[in-house]
């Protein structure tokens, strides 16, 4: 019997595009004998769809194809079994039963534990990380803050709130002083180079903050790398295991990879709204940027890349198949650690298919550890019988709150 994956993807994020390609990519590879392959796809407006025209790229450029042709659904926890059931009209059926989920979502709302909070409240299997993980892959605040804390190279950086900013310009714009030019600005809990700007003195500063605070509440500001050489290598496993791909060297014209090199500047397609929609089996989405792969360094270098990005995944508690990125100084060969992409674009494939696992083999082994790691999940004790309950009545507390009601009014 396959296998029930429900891949999910889409939502209410500034990837949402993005999330649809690179879900399209792997529902295309997935091994149909071992897994039923049921497409998920949540709206801008948080609205979830089910169907097999869900597998083709060209429905997204018109909603109403969506709305007519495919199903509006819930997903939830019925009588022992996982269900998609019918969202909307007189007889609301079961339309799919799910054995396990494949969140293939980029971006705040979805990747970042929201998604999986839920998922993990109903109790579903499903691949990646966890809640914690999710949340420390997403915040860059956060993340940083824990590698600091396990003696990870990075940059120096600071970060505030958009109120703070607000009420105390000078205060902030004051402990931003203490980095050295050029910095780069970014909110913290966005993807794919979206209101990211660098600033080579105070007044471009101002506007790159001004840019990102139109995207989050929550800005860090880091220290440039100067004579930048920026390579990226993928992790796969969870905190009892990782292993790492191979590492490419990504190229750009710009001082960071902008979300033009990611997405657009190498695929075919048709712009809708700003963003470029591809055409049936063009894009290739992140695996279309320019690189050099195999990455153009030492083998001490990569060993140390190697090493830390294994390191760097542990310690985020991360599970499944993420992206780090690095940053190198060429002249002092020193490497920073920037950040992971829990659910990179592409899920990086291409960085596994050139050390020989195909597309097709990483899927499966992103299947099967969320198969374990729901195991070991459920194998802990999350809540034991007690009377507490019993007890509190006893003991007069209820009567004691129905007669204060009228105070607590």
């Amino acid at each position: 019997m396959k296998i029930r994956v429900g891949v999910i993807f889409g939502g209410e994020s500034v990837e949402h595009e993005i999330s649809i390609i690179t879900a399209i990519q792997a529902m295309n590879k997935m091994d149909e004998e071992k897994y039923e392959i049921i497409p998920i796809y949540i709206t801008k407006n948080r609205e979830w769809y089910t169907g097999e025209m869900l597998k083709d790229i060209d429905v997204y450029q018109d909603f109403n194809l969506i709305k007519n042709y495919s199903t509006n659904v819930v997903l939830y926890y019925k009588n022992g079994s996982y269900v998609l059931q019918k969202k909307n009209g007189l007889f609301k059926g079961v339309v799919k039963e799910i054995d396990i989920i494949f969140p293939i979502v980029h971006g705040t709302n979805v990747e970042d534990g929201v998604l999986q909070g839920y998922l993990q409240t109903i109790g579903i299997p499903f691949v990646g990380s966890n809640v914690y993980g999710s949340v420390a892959g997403q915040d860059k605040v956060i993340m940083k803050d824990i590698w600091k804390e396990a003696n990870l190279p990075m940059t120096k950086y600071t970060w505030f709130y958009d109120v703070d900013y607000r009420e105390d310009k000078e205060k902030i714009l004051k402990e931003i002083s203490k980095l050295k030019y050029p910095l780069i600005v970014k909110p913290a809990t966005t993807g794919s180079s979206v209101g990211i700007c660098v600033c080579d003195n105070e007044d471009s500063l101002k506007e790159g903050i001004d840019e990102a605070i139109q995207y989050d509440s929550k800005i860090i500001v880091e220290e440039v790398v100067q004579n930048l050489k920026e390579v990226n290598i993928a992790v796969m496993g969870n905190y009892e295991h990782q292993k790492t791909s191979e590492i490419e060297e990504v190229l750009s014209a710009n001082k960071f990879l902008t979300f033009n090199d990611k997405y657009i500047g190498g695929g075919k397609g048709k712009l809708k709204g700003g963003v470029k929609v591809p055409t049936k089996g063009t894009s290739k989405g992140m695996a279309s940027a320019n690189r050099k792969l195999p990455a153009d360094i030492d083998g001490s270098m990569r060993k140390e890349v190697e090493e830390i990005a294994a390191k760097a995944f542990k310690v985020l508690g991360s599970s499944g198949n993420a992206r780090i990125d690095f940053l190198i100084d060429e002249k002092t060969n020193k490497i920073y650690i920037n950040e992971i992409n829990s659910i990179p674009g592409s899920l990086a494939f291409y960085l596994w298919e050139a050390k020989g696992v195909e597309f097709t083999k990483v899927l499966d082994e992103m299947i099967q550890i969320g198969i374990k790691d729901y195991k070991k999940r459920t194998s802990k004790t999350h809540s034991f019988e007690s009377n507490i309950l019993a007890g509190f009545a006893n003991s007069g507390g209820i009567k004691g709150m129905k007669g204060a009601k009228g105070k607590l009014r």
